[in-house]
């Protein structure tokens, strides 16, 4: 299941943002030598914080298939384990400032840009949530620390809605800004994982998940429109 939403949301992803946000953006009146310097940064950015773990993507733990050792998920939420927790509050808090910027550019891409974060969202919830429990958390703490880290979205969206309602101008970079780190977890992280499943029968249901994504977003993008 979990493999299956992270081809999904590649295809989700990255539509999401090369077929609408950033067209959403560029069509502004904001300078595109600007938004491409905001979409470097946000690129290099995004690299950096996972160099220093503060972002955090997790979809793999025991019995997913990558056939981790023993003991991968106690020592992934061992010494790191408020890291995730932290990580991915901070993650989420971020993903509803994006969803509130977007839906203030234009409500179809907003809906857009939800449903790509929702998509990514599912199987690193999955995957958070397993890692705790294998990790020696209780059913009970995984979930609620979960859900605080999901919540954490309200915040950042109720927060977003506030202030950029005020300065309309920062939202076309708040999308380039969107989009990078779209890319960047498609391309750096879920992709990657993907590979690592080369044979045509594993491949071709891939390219399907993926086309699908695409087709949803398209297909969203035009009803909304």
């Amino acid at each position: 299941m979990v493999e299956r939403m992270v081809s999904l949301s590649v295809g989700i992803l990255l539509s999401t943002s090369l077929l609408n946000a950033l067209p959403e953006a560029f069509e502004s009146k904001a300078d595109a030598h600007t938004l491409f310097a905001t979409l470097l940064g946000g690129l290099l950015s995004f690299f950096l914080l996972e160099k220093f773990a503060i972002l955090r993507h997790s979809h793999h733990y025991e019995g997913d298939g990558h056939h981790h050792a023993h003991g991968h998920d106690a020592h992934e939420a061992g010494k790191s384990g408020w890291m995730i927790v932290v990580g991915d509050g901070l993650h989420n808090f971020t993903d509803g400032i994006l969803i509130a910027a977007a839906f203030l550019a234009n409500p179809k891409l907003g809906l857009v840009t939800g449903l790509a974060i929702i998509a990514h969202e599912i199987p690193q919830e999955i995957g958070d949530f397993i890692v705790l429990l294998n990790a020696g958390f209780t059913r009970t703490r995984a979930y609620l620390y979960n859900l605080i880290c999901s919540l954490m979205a309200v915040i950042g969206g109720v927060l977003g809605y506030l202030m950029l309602g005020r300065g309309m101008q920062w939202i076309p970079y708040v999308l380039v800004l969107a989009s990078s780190g779209f890319i960047y977890i498609a391309v750096s992280d879920l992709m990657p994982q993907m590979q690592r499943r080369a044979t045509m029968r594993e491949t071709i249901p891939q390219v399907l998940l993926i086309a699908l994504g695409v087709g949803v977003v398209l297909f969203l993008s035009r009803l909304a429109h």
